[in-house]
């Protein structure tokens, strides 16, 4: 989570990459098992690998949700649907380095009818490495397991790269640096056979940081699939889609015609706060090339939760109850 309208930290950086590292089993990736950076694991090419083609631009929009406990439980999903009368339909997880594909979480996501979309974080290891190859043994091995699984996942590496919050960021990181650990990485899922990727570039929304080139920091068409903007709605920030995310659009324009989708966003508590929400509905809702939303329905640094805001919670059930939001994505082919 990136800063708010420079008032309010990054969220994210207050998480320790080590909280959330998950054991990994001794076997390959396959159904139920986390392939970490000593599983040897070979890709089951005997079946084409899932088309993604048909999610990169669905004819519905994306409900999507980064809450708690999901999906590696699809219990909170389940239970966030009850509390919006609609099922979220893009279900995020932060994922930190050297940590093994969640094959459970994915195939949770899946039969729930949802797109698994993992927020891979690179902590304890620089862009530098990366791009010289020192994670390839565990990059050929995550990509081997994707490949094993064969459902389709999103997968946004190294997110709000333009911020100076995170280790892959502007203090640490050299833009070229960024640039060739994504397209290592990109190259080495290639090499696996394992298109079945949907791959985000994930920027933070320019507001914060307005004196950082993004074009930069892009990887290039041939790397990306969808352009994801971090930006939360805030109370003396950007609160209108026109401050928070059409200057960033609108830059981005500047040099690829990739859709966007809003991949991290929430609501600050404040008197505009159901404006924010409706705002933030109207404009995914009203521009083709905006794919859909992720609502991060966290307490940390901050509560950005719905459920314990009842005008919130209502407006948002509100907005998503139109036809355009949510679709059963293991229906779209």
């Amino acid at each position: 989570m990136g800063l708010l309208g420079g008032a309010i930290s990054g969220c994210s950086v207050v998480r320790d990459a080590a909280t959330w590292k998950m054991t990994p089993s001794a076997g390959p990736g396959g159904a139920g098992s986390q392939a970490g950076a000593g599983n040897s694991v070979a890709p089951n090419l005997t079946q084409p690998a899932f088309d993604v083609k048909p999610l990169i631009k669905p004819a519905r929009k994306y409900v999507g949700l980064e809450i708690p406990g999901a999906p590696a439980s699809i219990a909170p999903a389940e239970q966030f649907a009850t509390w919006v009368g609609k099922k979220p339909n893009l279900l995020g997880a932060y994922v930190g380095w050297n940590t093994g594909l969640d094959s459970q979480a994915v195939q949770n996501a899946w039969a729930y009818g949802a797109l698994y979309f993992q927020v891979w974080e690179p902590f304890g290891v620089t862009m530098q490495q990366i791009a010289a190859g020192a994670s390839d043994d565990y990059i050929a091995r995550f990509a081997a397991s994707v490949r094993s699984l064969n459902l389709p996942i999103a997968l946004s590496f190294g997110h709000e790269m333009n911020g100076d919050w995170y280790p892959w960021g502007t203090k640490q990181t050299a833009a070229a640096d960024f640039v060739a650990a994504w397209r290592h990485v990109h190259d080495l899922f290639a090499k696996a056979g394992a298109t079945n990727v949907i791959w985000i570039w994930d920027p933070n929304d320019i507001y914060p940081v307005p004196d950082v080139q993004l074009q930069p920091l892009y990887p290039g068409d041939q790397y990306v699939d969808w352009i994801g903007v971090t930006g939360y709605w805030t109370v003396n920030g950007p609160h209108t889609y026109s401050s928070l995310f059409l200057p960033t659009l609108l830059d981005i324009r500047k040099f690829t015609a990739k859709p966007f989708i809003i991949a991290e966003t929430g609501v600050q508590s404040g008197s505009n706060q159901v404006s924010s929400v409706n705002a933030l509905f109207n404009a995914v809702a009203t521009h083709d090339d905006i794919l859909g939303f992720v609502w991060y329905d966290y307490n940390r640094q901050g509560d950005w939760r719905l459920e314990n805001r009842p005008t919130v919670q209502a407006a948002f059930k509100s907005a998503v109850a139109a036809s355009e939001f949510g679709f059963t994505v293991s229906a779209t082919r």
